[in-house]
């Protein structure tokens, strides 16, 4: 193992640990939210849960502290790059592992989910977003896989090449995604819930980012001494 690998793999070491401590503090505000707005339980469809002054206050609160969830991710993973391109995969590094271990803690402290596939509010900006669990651990898993390879490819002087089309069909394809959790986050309090969540448009948006992240890896390198 080379010094640069092993000095990339220490900091992604730290930063790991990092992102499940962040996901513990995430999942532990969840057990409290759930206590306040799901006494009788937290399951689908939902009930309607900021009817009163209290609880649209409550939720406004609460759409602030994912606010600032994701500052703190970004500003993690600026703070652990060097390069724009280190950067942006720590940042996406560290929200994927926030994100699962969000539900490994979960698990840990309330035993649910209970499989991959119950239903969970997974955002609320700018609306509700709502899927079975596995879809965002899918689109994490993703994330952290080409956050890796980034910052290996980084730590040996060999960035990406990214054309501007390449920034198009990633937004496209992060689009496609958020769009098939608000399809289903619109509708939580209605029998018909899952009805509303399109699978296809989720993997759709998926498949496109990850072909996007295949050519994107496949492309010639830019030697870091030549464009940093």
């Amino acid at each position: 193992m080379t010094g640069e690998t092993r000095g990339m793999l220490q900091k992604l070491l730290i930063a790991v640990v990092f992102s499940m401590a962040f996901g513990y503090i995430e999942s532990a505000v969840v057990v409290y939210l759930r206590e306040l707005f799901h006494p009788n339980g937290f399951t689908f469809p939902m009930e309607v849960f900021d009817a009163t002054p209290q609880a649209r206050r409550l939720m406004l609160t609460e759409v602030g502290r994912e606010a600032a969830t994701l500052v703190l991710i970004v500003t993690a993973g600026w703070l652990f790059g060097s390069l724009l391109q280190e950067r942006v995969a720590y940042s996406l590094i560290i929200f994927a592992v926030w994100d699962i271990f969000y539900y490994v803690w979960l698990k840990v402290l309330l035993d649910w989910p209970a499989t991959l596939m119950d239903w969970d509010i997974l955002f609320l900006i700018p609306l509700v977003w709502a899927a079975p669990v596995l879809y965002p651990v899918l689109a994490s898993l993703v994330m952290f896989a080409f956050g890796a390879a980034v910052l290996y490819r980084c730590a040996h002087g060999r960035l990406l090449t990214i054309t501007r089309t390449d920034g198009w069909l990633w937004l496209a394809s992060a689009l496609l995604i958020v769009v098939s959790f608000c399809l289903g986050g619109t509708h939580i309090t209605e029998p018909t819930y899952a009805d509303h969540f399109h699978e296809w448009l989720f993997a759709a948006g998926l498949a496109l980012g990850i072909g996007v992240c295949i050519k994107a890896l496949r492309a010639p390198a830019r030697v870091l001494g030549a464009a940093a």
